[in-house]
């Protein structure tokens, strides 16, 4: 496909995005119907709109409307392209330009600049202070990828010398000492022997220096309460000797797990909320909450979430939160641990959820908090360990 015919398939699917359905679905259902698109071409589309996503607001002003073609024309504009290079107006491209929309469009003036939804920004500005701006600018572009090495199959130089074997450029990232950043060959990770034979596993790098700062020890029983795809309790698992339990109040998000510890070389127990209600759990060491939240500190990943929150939903997830860290709280032992995550950079998610935690329960202190933005390279992300007295 021509920069053209893409362009021109990345209208098509930010018209469906507007017209309120997930980006994914959206690439899903235009790949169905072109499946003359090769995988190429596909990604290109798929970096193209997700690319916009991340500057839906600045885009709109430049372009001049928030609109499929408005997008692209803004895209074009902030990219340096020449538009007439796309709107072409040939086969498989898009129309022409219009006067009118040559005519629009204008500079993105302050929150429309930072990409963000003015109702975020005060409660932002005042949990980031002197870093919001330059995080919110972080947040435009595209995340790194991050890979976590399974120190239990090998070293570290020697998982790094079997990534370079197989053309995968890797360099450790100080964030974890299991974190690498890949920097050539992403997009081929999943179909290296490193990764097919567990070496390695597609894991953030501020979600793996979570792991590290739990307080894990050989014997524990460890639950990860909210497993979603598992990628904390393999974490776990591959750092210490421990029984892993993996829960998830939606199942269906763990349906990969069996497979991905197999490739791991380890064993999880996975509980549906059915078998842990009817099993029950004997008190745990360490009971892990990595609680649903906003998702603001993985804008740079799924840019869309940024622009469907509503301050109706911030106050749902913090109702969630609250009822999780509750129920979490009761199935770990005294003396245990209770470890509480989000991917989250709004403080009301975070801080203020464990201060209320500890006000609600005066038998529980706090061990540590650590809060990470993007500018340390990683997602954003929250974490607080909490001891049972």
């Amino acid at each position: 496909m021509t920069p053209p015919a893409r362009a021109a398939a990345a209208i098509e699917i930010l018209g469906l995005w507007l017209a309120g359905q997930p980006a994914e679905a959206a690439l899903t259902q235009w790949a169905r119907g072109n499946r003359f698109a090769g995988s190429g071409d596909r990604a290109a589309i798929r970096d193209l709109v997700y690319a916009v996503l991340r500057c839906q607001r600045s885009y709109a002003a430049l372009g001049g409307a928030l609109t499929a073609r408005g997008l692209i024309l803004g895209h074009c504009r902030a990219q340096g392209i020449d538009p007439a290079e796309y709107f072409t107006g040939l086969r498989y491209a898009p129309e022409a330009l219009s006067e009118a929309e040559l005519a629009a469009g204008r500079a993105p003036e302050g929150n429309e600049a930072l990409d963000l939804p003015d109702w975020l920004e005060p409660i932002l500005r005042a949990d980031l202070g002197d870093d919001f701006a330059a995080v919110m600018q972080a947040q435009r572009a595209r995340a790194p990828v991050f890979l976590r090495m399974n120190l239990t199959k090998a070293s570290a130089p020697e998982i790094i010398a079997a990534l370079t074997a197989e053309q995968i450029e890797v360099f450790p990232h100080s964030l974890a000492s299991t974190a690498l950043e890949v920097t050539l060959n992403a997009r081929k990770i999943a179909q290296t022997n490193s990764y097919q034979h567990g070496l390695v596993e597609l894991q953030d790098a501020a979600s793996q220096a979570m792991v590290e700062d739990l307080p894990l020890a050989p014997g524990m029983r460890v639950l990860d309460y909210c497993a979603g795809g598992g990628g904390k309790a393999l974490a776990v698992a591959a750092r210490c000797k421990v029984e892993v339990i993996a829960h998830d109040i939606d199942p269906a998000r763990m349906r990969d797990l069996p497979v991905r510890a197999a490739r791991a070389g380890t064993k999880i127990e996975i509980l549906t909320p059915e078998a842990l209600a009817r099993e029950g759990v004997q008190p745990c060491d360490l009971v892990l909450v990595d609680a649903p939240c906003s998702g603001s500190g993985t804008w740079r990943r799924t840019p869309e979430a940024k622009w469907r929150l509503t301050p109706d939903r911030l106050a749902e997830l913090q109702a969630i939160q609250t009822e999780v860290l509750d129920l979490a709280a009761k199935r770990v032992k005294r003396g245990g641990h209770l470890a509480y995550m989000t991917c989250s950079l709004i403080g009301a998610e975070n801080g203020d959820q464990v201060d209320a935690f500890l006000a609600r329960h005066p038998g529980w202190t706090e061990v540590s908090r650590r809060a990470l933005t993007p500018l340390q390279g990683g997602d954003g992300f929250f974490g607080a360990i909490l001891q049972h007295g």
